[in-house]
C-alpha cells in the first residue's frame, strides 16, 4: 500500500493550495479517504473525510467552507483544495485510508 502526497508549500495568509495524494496497492474505491494534519506541538487532527464513494464529506468546524475534499476512483486520487488560508493552517497534511498514512506534505502558511 502506498499514498504519496504531493502539492504542499509556502502560501501567503488568504492564498489556496491544492493538494493531491495518490493512492496504490490496494481497492481504493472501497475506501473512505481522510486528510489529517498535525501542526508542530500538537496532535495528529482530522480535517476532512469522504466516503469511498465521494457521495458524504465531512470537515472540521475549523475549516468548513474553506476547504473541500474530492476523489477520483478512476485515478485513485484524492484532493484537498484548501482557499482562504490562515496561519494556523501550518501543519504537516497527511493523507490516510484506514490504516494506511501517506508520509506527510508540509504546508505553511505566512507572511
Amino acid at each position: 500500500v502506498q499514498l504519496v502526497e504531493s502539492g504542499g508549500g509556502l502560501v501567503q495568509p488568504g492564498g489556496s493550495l491544492r493538494l493531491s495524494c495518490a493512492a496504490s496497492g490496494f481497492t481504493f474505491s472501497r475506501y473512505a479517504m481522510s486528510w489529517y494534519r498535525q501542526a508542530p506541538g500538537k496532535e495528529r487532527e482530522l480535517v476532512a473525510t469522504i466516503s469511498n464513494l465521494g457521495t458524504t464529506t465531512s470537515y472540521a468546524d475549523s475549516v468548513k467552507g474553506r476547504f473541500t475534499i474530492s476523489r477520483d476512483n478512476a485515478k485513485n486520487t484524492v484532493a484537498l483544495q484548501m482557499n482562504s488560508l490562515k496561519l494556523e493552517d501550518t501543519a504537516v497534511y497527511y493523507c490516510n485510508a484506514a490504516r494506511f498514512w501517506g508520509q506527510g506534505t508540509q504546508v505553511t502558511v505566512s507572511s
